[in-house]
């Protein structure tokens, strides 16, 4: 990572150009500081990050995956916010499209996870309605810490059961057949899980924003376009004012941007 552009006022952040003025890579370190979590106040109340990158000309996706439009850059931010979360929220759909596996531990932020009160690697909790997933895969069958499945109370009861002997733990978050955003981060900081990250896809973004429930948004800007029909990082129905967030830090590498805004923290989302 090779500079930050101080946009707010920052003390925390020393990492930038090296001593002899050329730019440097930023260590893992730097960059956990560079994107902690608010401190707690006390209360537990979560705080939900989200994590996208998009192409210059807004596709979120190219041939229905993240990974054309990304860097190794990207990758490394990808994996320090990884490591900062409690758990990691993603939509089933995507998690078929991007073939997610279990969180992994990494030596690199195991005393930081220790300090922090967190296990070895952050939860993944999959939103699903219809929980027409393949629990034969690593991210059921093999993870560090069970994996969560967020669902609503009308889900079938078959495949409830089938989720819960692959080893998953099936947590209600909606009275019918979906998921409600607010209710499903309620159960989650419940369950002690108040630094969370969500990955998307689009849609599940959507509905966050839709619900009113983002806090921040980390997002790579990379230097393609790719034209063509994607999604965009957010999908769904349109919010009726749109809401304004505040940029917070803006990092650059090889012309990738990595934006992190975060909306008025006097300002509560619907819990």
């Amino acid at each position: 990572m090779r500079r930050l552009f101080p946009v707010t006022p920052v003390t925390d952040r020393t990492a930038g150009p090296g001593p002899d003025g050329t730019d440097r890579e930023w260590s893992l370190a730097e960059l956990a500081a560079a994107y902690a979590y608010p401190e707690p106040d006390g209360r537990r109340e979560p705080w939900l990050r989200a994590n996208m990158v998009s192409t210059l000309d807004g596709a979120a996706q190219h041939d229905g995956r993240s990974q054309p439009i990304s860097s190794a850059a990207d990758m490394r931010v990808f994996g320090t916010l990884r490591a900062l979360a409690d758990v990691v929220i993603a939509g089933a759909e995507t998690v078929r499209q991007e073939g997610y596996r279990p969180a992994r531990a990494r030596a690199e932020f195991a005393e930081a996870r220790r300090t922090a009160g967190q296990g070895p690697v952050p939860v993944v909790a999959v939103v699903s309605a219809s929980l027409e997933l393949d629990f034969s895969l690593p991210l059921f069958a093999s993870p560090l810490v069970p994996t969560l499945i967020l669902t609503g109370a009308a889900a079938a009861p078959g495949r409830i059961a089938a989720a819960e002997k692959a080893g998953a733990r099936v947590v209600t978050a909606g009275d019918g057949v979906g998921v409600d955003p607010a209710r499903a981060l309620r159960a989650l900081a419940g369950l002690g899980h108040t630094r969370l990250l969500t990955e998307g896809g689009p849609r599940l973004l959507g509905q966050f924003v839709t619900a009113g429930v983002l806090d921040e948004l980390c997002l790579t800007v990379s230097p393609l376009l790719t034209a063509g029909d994607a999604q965009r990082i957010a999908g769904g129905p349109a919010v009726e004012v749109p809401r304004r967030f505040a940029l917070a830090s803006l990092l650059e590498e090889e012309g990738f941007l990595f934006s992190r805004y975060q909306r008025d923290q006097g300002v509560a989302g619907p819990r």
